[in-house]
């Protein structure tokens, strides 16, 4: 038998076009691809792979982001043998159809193969979105190796929010594969043989203090090794006392820093703090703020206190739903995707 592969480098969820279009992202997603291929290089891959949200927009794409999408995905199709793309549930204009997806058009570059429907070949699965019944062809099939665009239950959407059973599609239906490789959920995780590698690099506050995103080198038969860029931007939050104490350890180049202001200094030391430290570290941006926690202690009667992000509030209250008219699950699926 042959190998589909004999040394992949895969990455996921880039998004681009998040934040509005900010060209500022772009430009990472561009430097980040430039980065992607010379770690390929260097490391010997033939083949390369993408598993799913490429763009983040689903219903329209902007001008200047698909030129930088389209120029990436040129500068890949040069640099590998076969690059394997997975349209994820952020590319589809549809959640639950794959007939219109924002990246058809990467169909005619040379080597990039659109992988939207299933693909076995050489010991390998790659699986597109799964759509309607798609989930039961799981455990009738087997591979040494499968990729794909999963959404798995009690695996975590982010750092806080675990993903909800909806007793469809489940960890023990991969029992027949090796070693499993997805995309979407951004927080790099495994159970058993289920690998979430974490996407290219941290894109907002629910990413921080996780550099744990980057790639992914796998040569057939052997254990992934992954690898972070090392020019990611990074967010992190910490409190004013500790930034003052250990600035120069902690703050580097392209970070978005939320400082927690768990000392009393005046609005003018403030602004002094911030213009200084954005300037000598080269921080994207820093923002100070109240110590919202301890406001809330001083106001709460003594006992425990479970301290939830926006996203949590909302999933569990849909979770929560009972109704004869509107289905929970379809509703998480929109609050998600929006």
């Amino acid at each position: 038998m042959t190998n589909l592969f004999r040394k992949t480098a895969v990455f996921t969820d880039i998004h681009y076009g998040l934040k509005s279009n900010s060209l500022l992202h772009n430009q990472d997603c561009e430097r980040f691809v430039d980065w992607f291929i010379a770690t390929a290089r260097e490391k010997g891959c033939e083949t390369g792979m993408f598993l799913g949200d490429w763009s983040h927009h689903r219903a329209s794409i902007n001008m200047q982001t698909l030129q930088y999408s389209l120029r990436a995905l040129e500068k890949l199709s040069a640099a590998f043998e076969r690059f394997y793309f997975i349209p994820g549930n952020h590319d589809l204009y549809y959640r639950d159809r794959r007939d219109i997806y924002s990246t058809e058009w990467a169909r005619h570059i040379p080597n990039i193969i659109i992988v939207n429907d299933w693909f076995q070949q050489d010991d390998v699965i790659i699986a597109p979105w799964l759509v309607g019944d798609d989930h039961k062809k799981i455990a009738k099939m087997s591979a040494k190796y499968m990729f794909g665009h999963f959404e798995l239950p009690h695996f975590k959407m982010n750092a806080m929010i675990e993903m909800p059973d909806h007793g469809e599609i489940a960890v023990e239906h991969f029992g027949h594969y090796d070693q499993v490789f997805s995309g979407h959920f951004h927080l790099r995780q495994n159970k058993r043989n289920i690998n979430y590698i974490g996407n290219a690099f941290p894109h907002n506050f629910a990413d921080a203090g996780d550099v744990n995103r980057g790639c992914m080198i796998l040569e057939w038969g052997k254990d992934p090794e992954y690898l972070a860029w090392p020019e990611q931007p990074l967010y992190n939050v910490w409190d004013l006392s500790h930034v003052i104490d250990h600035a120069d350890e902690i703050l580097k180049p392209n970070q978005h820093v939320r400082v927690q202001l768990d000392i009393e200094i005046s609005y003018e030391e403030a602004n002094y703090i911030k213009e200084n430290f954005i300037g000598k570290y080269h921080l994207r941006e820093m923002a100070l703020m109240p110590n919202k926690r301890t406001a809330l202690e001083e106001d709460l009667s003594p006992g425990d206190v479970r301290f939830e992000s926006v996203d949590q509030i909302v999933t569990d209250q849909i979770i929560k739903i009972e109704s004869e008219f509107y289905d929970p699950k379809l509703l998480l699926q929109i609050y998600q995707a929006l």
